[in-house]
């Protein structure tokens, strides 16, 4: 199997909602994200790729787009928009429009990483 992977950067913020009050997390706060798209392919296409990344390029104004500098419990519309879910959010975008997305990593912190991998 051949994987490719491509990494994507946005801020936002969220708000855990239903934490402890003293939980850091329960409070406003920001996060420069680190967003990891993977693709896999069994074969390689007739260039030599799983994927060319500048196919990728829609991925990224939909980051910028949607989710750079905006509050991601508005954009998703609940109040737990944890790394996790956002992984979800960021794969089922991707998996529709290309079959090669095998999963996606998401980090809040350079030593925090959250992965939805089917």
């Amino acid at each position: 199997m051949y994987r490719i992977t491509k990494e994507f950067h946005f801020s936002a913020s969220h708000q855990l909602k239903g934490l402890p009050d003293d939980h850091p997390c329960a409070r406003l706060h920001g996060h420069n994200y680190i967003v990891e798209v993977e693709l896999s392919a069994p074969e390689l296409d007739a260039v030599g790729f799983v994927l060319d990344y500048r196919e990728l390029a829609p991925l990224k104004v939909w980051i910028d787009e949607t989710l750079d500098h905006r509050h991601l419990n508005d954009v998703f519309g609940h109040d737990m928009v944890t790394s996790e879910r956002l992984a979800k959010e960021v794969y089922d975008w991707a998996k529709a429009r290309w079959d090669a997305v095998s999963a996606v990593r998401v980090s809040e912190t350079p030593k925090t990483w959250a992965e939805y991998r089917p």
